[in-house]
Parts: structure tokens; sequence; C-alpha cells
């Protein structure tokens, strides 16, 4: 549980002070007073004023903070040094300054994708059929079939793709079939290769496997007859110099995928909430995420590489919502001006976000609720807090 709590500050920190850097290195480069970078959030424990920036460690470990000046509210006609001031900036770089943390986080999950894809290879289309996954107790299981072979026929049927596979499990539902099998490890095809039964399910073509099983009438739900998981897709490497642009661009379109992915989520939750009261299931808060950082854990470092850029890409699309305390809320006014040609009144502004950081709140203490209602209705009341507790 140490272990889960530590991992989820780092991933938590890494973020936001990934989104807060971003605000920082564009306010630096255009000339705005950066009066403060955090690391954590307050109360401070230690500070250093590096020119004109204090740099300041704080207490709680959760990401950090920019603060700006004349990014809150003032009175503009006591400010000195006004031409340094955020508000006294153009519309072009206070744009550039908002929109910065959102181009950090995506730019991260990019990074991090393309990582990943260097790691494990970039994916390429194949004629061949692989099982990728096979679930416990299936009957893809008990006829001996395992992860990594390739399906060369079924029933005697060729099968090029996931399709083929797909149907002629399904046609065959309640009758016994045999699958003919490649298997690189583990083979006993490759020394007993005369055909005989090498017991009652298994038999041999050659080296290939020949293994007899029967699909399932009424799997469960989630499950197809056979009760394993395949794919046409194969990781493949190349030399390096053609690794790390397919890596970037592989890992540029896993962000744009996710980011359609949790943009249409977004907006479904939404259409939920206003339109019928209730928080679909699957939303998770920070409770939620939580449980899920444990879960990614006990996978693999890059199992929570790969949850941290999905994170980020979410932390992205929300902070980009046109709503009042978020950066989109920040856009939303600037764009107003745009339109306008007049700003909006500072003190309404500052009143505007206060109350959208009220709503944002009360938003995820009801996100929260959903999270803690979720595990109580699967364990019970004192095992689940239990397993909240770092102890």
């Amino acid at each position: 549980m140490l272990s889960t709590i530590i991992i989820f500050l780092l991933v938590l920190s890494v973020l936001v002070l990934v989104h807060e850097l971003g605000h920082f290195l564009v306010a630096k480069k255009t000339g705005i007073l950066v009066e403060e970078f955090g690391f954590g959030l307050p109360p401070r424990i230690l500070a250093k004023k590096i020119g004109e920036t204090i740099y300041s460690l704080n207490l709680l470990p959760i990401g950090g903070f920019v603060k700006l000046a004349g990014e809150d509210e003032v009175e503009e006609e006591t400010v000195k040094n006004r031409e340094r001031m955020f508000f006294a900036k153009s519309r072009k770089v206070r744009f550039l300054v908002i929109v910065a943390g959102v181009f950090m986080n995506f730019l991260l999950a990019v990074t991090v994708f393309s990582l990943i894809y260097l790691k494990s290879g970039i994916p390429a289309k194949t004629d061949k059929v692989r099982i990728v996954g096979v679930t416990a107790d299936s009957p893809a299981q008990k006829a001996g079939i395992k992860e990594g072979d390739i399906v060369i026929s079924v029933a005697d049927k060729e099968v090029k793709n996931v399709d083929d596979f797909s149907t002629i499990a399904k046609e065959s539902a309640g009758q016994e079939l045999t699958m003919e099998i490649k298997r690189k490890d583990g083979n006993p095809c490759k020394e007993k290769t005369t055909g005989v039964l090498t017991d009652s399910k298994i038999a041999c073509r050659g080296e290939n496997l020949l293994l007899k099983t029967t699909p399932r009438e009424r799997p469960p739900e989630g499950e197809g007859p056979l009760g394993v998981v395949i794919s046409q897709i194969e990781m493949r490497f190349y030399p390096f110099w053609q690794m790390i642009p397919l890596g970037v661009w592989y890992g540029l379109k896993e962000a744009l995928l996710w980011t359609w992915t949790i943009a249409s989520g977004l907006m479904g939750m939404f259409w939920r909430l206003f339109r019928f009261g209730t928080i679909p299931q699957d939303v998770a808060g920070p409770v939620g995420i939580f449980q899920i950082t444990g879960e990614v854990a006990k996978s693999g470092v890059f199992f929570v590489l790969d949850f941290l850029a999905i994170l980020s890409v979410n932390l992205a699309i929300v902070n980009i919502l046109p709503f009042p305390a978020l950066d989109g809320g920040r856009l939303l006014f600037l764009g107003i001006e745009a339109i306008t040609g007049k700003r909006s009144h500072r003190r309404f502004e500052h009143w505007a976000h206060a109350a959208g950081m009220v709503f944002l709140l009360f938003l995820i203490l009801l996100i929260t609720i959903n999270d803690l209602l979720r595990i109580f209705s699967t364990a019970d009341v004192f095992d689940s807090l239990k397993s909240l507790l770092p102890f």
C-alpha cells in the first residue's frame, strides 16, 4: 500500500509539474514577472530566490504551482513594473501562456507513448492470427492453447484473419473441432512429428500442434466461444534511425486516439450529469485513480508509464474546457475580449473563477463519493476502509 501511495503521488506530481512548467517557461520567455515556482502545495518548507523568482519546496507533495505577477486580482493603478504584469501583455502572449500547460501535458503523453513504442516495438499488421490472451478455465486453456500460439487452421479451414477465426468458432459452438497451432517455444511436436497422438487432445502435423477443443454455446459475457484474445498485430523492430521517427509517429497517434476517447467520454459524462443528475459508474475520481494506480503498478513500470500518459491527456483535455477556474475558462474570457474589444471587469473574472473552483470541488466530491460507493458495494465496508490505509 505504501508503494502505491508513493507511485500515486509521483504520477500526480509529474502531471501537475509538467503542466505548470509550461506556464513558467512561456511566461519567462515573454517577459512576464514570475514571482514563484513551487514544488508541492503550501505551506512552504524551504524557499530560495534566484534572480527575481522564488523557488519553493512545499509540504504537500502534490504537483506544484506558478505564481505570475498580475494574474490574480490587483489594483492596476498601484502596480509597479506594469509592463511585466500578466494582465498588461497582449492577447497573443496571454493566450500562449494559458495554453502552454495543456500543450506540455499533451507533449508529455506523446513522449511517453513514443518511449513505450521504442521499447516494445512498432505495431504491424500481418496475415497471421496470434493468440495474445487465454481466459482461465476456458475451452482454449483446457485444450492447452497458450499465449503466443499462431492459429494455422480451425476445423480444417485455413485462418488468415481474426474474422475467419471468430466465424468458424461461433459456427462450431458445441461441436468438437481441431485447431492447428504453430508454437515456437515448448513445442512437443518439434521432436514428435509422426502425427501420432501425444495424448487424448494433442496430435502433430509436421511441427504444428493439433489441439482438440469444443467452443462454448453460451460463453460468459465478454468472452468468445473459446475464451481467447486474438490479434493480427505483431510488434516489430527496425534500425534505430527508423525506430525513432516511427516511435514518435505512433506515440502521436496514440495520444490523439486517447484525446478523442477521453473527450467523447467527458461529453457523455456532462450530458448525463446535466440531463439526469447522475455520474456514470466508470468515472473515477481521486480514490478511483488511486485504486487503478495500485493495480497498474502490479504489472510493471511500462504499464505505469502508459497510465501516466493517459492521465496526462486527460488533464490536458479537462484543463482546456471553457469553464471558469480552468485554463479553458481563462481562454473563454480572452475570446470574449477579442470579440468585444473590451476586457471583462477583473473583479468579475476573479469571482467567476472562484465560483468555478467551488463547482469543480463539488463535482470532485460527488465523483469521490461515487468511487467509495463502488468500492463498498463490492466488499465489506471495514475491509474497504482498511484497503485505503497505508498500514
